[in-house]
């Protein structure tokens, strides 16, 4: 499948896990794309692997979501290297899980500027092309916790239930303009952000999803690839759970 040929994608976040498993499918898919994280190496290693597998043009480029002038360069870059954005997937996130009690004012506060301000600052960078250009896809990773909640988890619950109110607005103020704003909101994936969770807590995510097993960043990955495709494009300001059925219970 190459319905995505001649389009721009930026993935934050996009170094390994959910994120690598985003840019894969969407380089599989036609896509150019522009990875973005904040460690010392962006991800310039992955980035030639996915170019190396998918004849794509792949780049990498150090970002801080949390500010808003890291944000708009990145963007900047990303037009400047590959010549436009058509989709933007928010994916960059961080936890610092513990008891209400516990978390500490700098905690809060650092969830909440990458995860949902880190959003805002992309969305807000990508925001003018898109409406130039009259076409944009922009997809906000956010969580079942941000859906149902989390004990030990308030920030990034607060963070993820953020996204969702952001992606219903920016639905309802872009979509004249041919922009649809989604989300996707794992459940319980294997990734390294969930490798540090005690093993009594990933035992207990799976006995409470209905198809028995933990979710794999390529799930995620395939439904970010259906929003941002012509096959979804009568959809916006949707919150498409990929959970395994984890938020029923």
């Amino acid at each position: 499948m190459a319905d995505l040929v001649n389009k721009v994608a930026v993935v934050t976040g996009g170094r390994r896990g959910i994120g690598r498993a985003i840019a894969e499918i969407l380089a599989q898919r036609g896509a150019d794309v522009m990875i973005g994280d904040c460690t010392e190496d962006p991800g310039i290693g992955t980035a030639n692997e996915i170019a190396a597998a998918t004849g794509r043009r792949v780049f990498a480029e150090c970002v801080d979501v949390a500010n808003a002038e890291s944000a708009k360069h990145f963007i900047e870059r990303a037009v400047a290297d590959l010549g436009r954005v058509d989709i933007l997937v928010n994916n960059a996130g961080i936890t610092r899980d513990n008891l209400l009690i516990r978390i500490g004012e700098e905690d809060w506060d650092s969830v909440l500027n990458v995860n949902l301000k880190g959003a805002f600052n992309c969305c807000k960078a990508v925001a003018r092309q898109m409406m130039k250009q009259r076409f944009g896809r922009i997809v906000n990773i956010t969580s079942v916790v941000g859906l149902a909640g989390n004990a030990g988890q308030s920030n990034y619950s607060a963070s993820k239930a953020g996204l969702i109110g952001l992606t219903k607005s920016l639905a309802k103020e872009l979509g004249s303009r041919n922009i649809t704003v989604n989300a996707v909101a794992p459940g319980y994936v294997t990734t390294a952000l969930t490798d540090v969770l005690q093993q009594e807590y990933k035992e207990m995510a799976i006995k409470m999803t209905p198809l028995g097993r933990a979710g794999t960043p390529e799930d995620i990955a395939r439904a970010v690839a259906f929003l941002v495709s012509e096959d979804a494009a009568f959809i916006t300001g949707q919150i498409l759970s990929v959970d395994g059925g984890f938020v029923m219970q």
